[in-house]
């Protein structure tokens, strides 16, 4: 498989030799669990030094194309732009562990009211990028996210959640959640995108060598009624080749394709009307800006998990283990200190929404399932976010 980690030939060949014993013992638990997978306990070589809560920042490491989506003139011009875009972060969201440590790891769970905050720095005109994420649940784990170009009028909003379930020797992760893009025009309006989420099979589990699949389809419909139709498929459909996709554009009130668009997302895919290059994922990305640890609030992600990542990266398990282990028991006292003083946690940054009103509309446009979903509106209150202009 080009581009990622392939699993190797040998069951349990990309498993260290010390750790055989668990791996073993975890293909054994999964296949028998029943529920949600997450709540297992993995190996620890298999663990990320990085937490789940800095993962919405990979919707946002190729920040010219994001930042280009407002320079569009068209209602057309404008979809093809956010599918161009959007297609660039699957890479990073799905693959980059794979060319970073070797094979997909599973990120480090994270607690209530964990934050990360970054940006990407204007380059070129392109305007300067904010994320503010927060764990807003625990039980299921929900992750809210906000992204603004505020020069640029841009704006995204989400959250994501996984459903995990062991079938045919894979993982299978269904995302809960969507994402809303908000851009502002120049003539004072607005234009909105519903974005949903693919389905993951991770597979090479019984190499030890685990990575992701995408599957099925995704879609993103705009306010104006245009409409991107996403298929992935892995090995063995299209092309016999990994990470492959195909995607339609379609216009308001209309099934027949507009635009067609075929390839791997992880690499290079092409506008099959005229052959030209449409997304090229194969340059450097460009990872998001934080600040100094030192600086940062206690419930920041790599403060948080400072010492549970150094261990992790240095192959230091124990310590990994020791200092993961500190940080679930301070979070087991603080919910029982709630539950005896009948207080529940408040979230910093974001109001949970039992209904998305523009979710419902914009779904209603392609017959999306579920109808309803609800969601978690970001509040405006970190001084180095602003909101965008209409905000």
């Amino acid at each position: 498989m080009s581009g990622a980690a392939t699993p190797s030939e040998l069951p349990g060949e990309g498993v260290p030799n010390a750790q055989k014993s668990s791996w073993a013992t975890f293909l054994k638990s999964i296949a028998s669990f029943s529920g949600d997978l997450s709540s297992l306990t993995a190996p620890p070589f298999i663990l990320s030094p990085i937490s789940l809560t800095e993962f919405p920042a990979y919707w946002c490491e190729r920040p010219g194309l994001f930042s280009a989506i407002a320079d569009a003139k068209t209602e057309k011009d404008r979809s093809i732009a956010v599918l161009k875009w959007f297609i660039s972060t699957l890479k990073g969201q799905y693959t980059s562990r794979n060319e970073k440590l070797g094979s997909e790891k599973k990120p480090l769970n994270p607690v209530l009211g964990e934050l990360f905050y970054g940006n990407w720095p204007d380059i070129g005109g392109r305007g300067q990028t904010h994320l503010v994420v927060e764990q807003v649940s625990h039980h299921p784990p929900i992750t809210a996210y906000y992204i603004c170009n505020p020069s640029k009028g841009l704006a995204l909003q989400g959250h994501s959640a996984q459903k995990t379930s062991f079938s045919g020797g894979s993982i299978i992760v269904k995302q809960i959640g969507h994402a809303i893009l908000t851009v502002d025009l120049e003539g004072g309006g607005k234009e909105e995108f519903l974005i949903t989420l693919p389905r993951l099979r991770i597979d090479g589990l019984w190499y030890g060598s685990p990575y992701i699949e995408l599957s099925e389809t995704s879609y993103i419909q705009s306010s104006s009624g245009w409409l991107s139709t996403i298929e992935y498929k892995g090995k063995g459909y299209f092309s016999g080749r990994s990470h492959s996709f195909k995607a339609i554009l379609t216009g308001p009130g209309s099934t027949t394709p507009v635009k067609k668009y075929e390839g791997v997302w992880h690499e290079v895919s092409k506008d099959l009307d005229t052959g030209e290059v449409f997304t090229d994922v194969t340059s450097p990305k460009e990872e998001v800006t934080v600040g100094p640890v030192e600086e940062m609030d206690d419930f920041e992600s790599r403060k948080l998990w400072q010492h549970v990542a150094r261990g992790i990266r240095e192959g230091d398990y124990e310590t990994a283990s020791r200092e993961k282990s500190k940080i679930e028991n301070d979070q087991r006292q603080r919910r029982r200190d709630e539950q005896a003083a009948g207080t529940t946690w408040e979230k910093r940054h974001f109001v949970h929404i039992p209904s998305d009103p523009v979710y419902e509309r914009l779904a209603k446009l392609f017959n999306g399932a579920p109808p309803t979903e609800d969601t978690y509106v970001f509040q405006h209150n970190h001084p180095k976010t602003p909101s965008i202009r209409a905000a």
